[in-house]
């Protein structure tokens, strides 16, 4: 929501699965409807991991938030295509770290603005934004004011680039990546990560199983070179580009042999 704009009543749609309510559901959450745990199933059907992969990057997403607090001084968050609220929400981690930490809250689905703004409309230090994430002139517009521009900014496009498909136009996933890095204050630092696959056949029928249960809300599974084609121009910090459960771990990872085969959370985290 823009601020001053009036919130505007949403249809959910319970027939339909949802990404948010699907994610929702792998992580354990109680948010969706008997559509989007049905599509879970099949989806499980075609890459089992997926259940795992959620959790591991949620994880990724605590110790991205704790590192950039805690290590790199920023206070500052925009969440794009930021999922229904759940435990340790980004404004959550961060403000354990620093509680004057900000974070500008960004999706439009129906559910998660209603779930997001129960939730968030206690804390003045969060701001949910109903728009497409690829809308980042009216993001950052807003982002603007409510955040501080002479300070570092992150920029957190976790598990959703999949979600958008490629366009020909400034639309295009890797468009909407350079843009908002380009617009960001000096120091700011960009946080990406999406679902990819080295096998086509998991690639397609993912993509294909998405599209379908979802009206055609989705992206595509995409390959590692693609994904880091997005960090392109950027200071990616060690540990480097790589599986989200690689990235500064808290606990031993599991050994190579013991990992998913079928499809990996792949991105890292890079200073603008």
């Amino acid at each position: 929501m823009d601020l001053g704009e009036k919130r505007q009543p949403r249809f959910v749609d319970m027939d339909t699965p949802s990404v948010a309510r699907m994610y929702d559901w792998l992580l354990g959450g109680s948010a969706n409807y008997e559509s989007d745990r049905e599509a879970c199933q099949r989806l499980l059907d075609i890459a089992p991991s997926s259940q795992q992969l959620a959790q591991s990057n949620r994880a990724f997403l605590r110790r991205v938030v704790r590192t950039l607090v805690r290590d790199c001084n920023v206070t500052q968050f925009i969440d794009h295509g930021s999922g229904l609220p759940t435990q340790d929400n980004v404004h959550e981690i961060a403000q354990r770290l620093d509680p004057s930490s900000r974070v500008v809250y960004v999706d439009n689905d129906p559910m998660v603005l209603a779930h997001g703004r129960t939730t968030l409309d206690e804390d003045d230090r969060t701001l949910i934004l109903d728009h497409d994430m690829r809308d980042s002139e009216k993001i950052l517009r807003t982002a603007k004011s409510f955040l501080s521009w002479e300070k570092p900014v992150a920029a957190l496009f976790v598990s959703v680039l999949h979600c958008l498909p490629d366009t020909d136009d400034d639309r295009d996933p890797a468009c909407v990546v350079r843009r908002v890095a380009g617009a960001l204050p000096p120091g700011s630092y960009m946080v990406i990560c999406q679902l990819v696959s080295d096998d086509p056949e998991v690639r397609q029928g993912v993509t294909d199983l998405m599209a379908q249960v979802t009206h055609g809300r989705w992206g595509r599974v995409r390959r590692t070179a693609e994904v880091e084609r997005y960090f392109d121009g950027m200071h990616i910090l060690p540990p480097g580009l790589g599986d989200v459960i690689d990235w500064r771990p808290d606990v031993t990872p599991p050994p190579r042999h013991l990992r998913p085969t079928d499809w990996v959370e792949w991105g890292g985290v890079a200073r603008v």
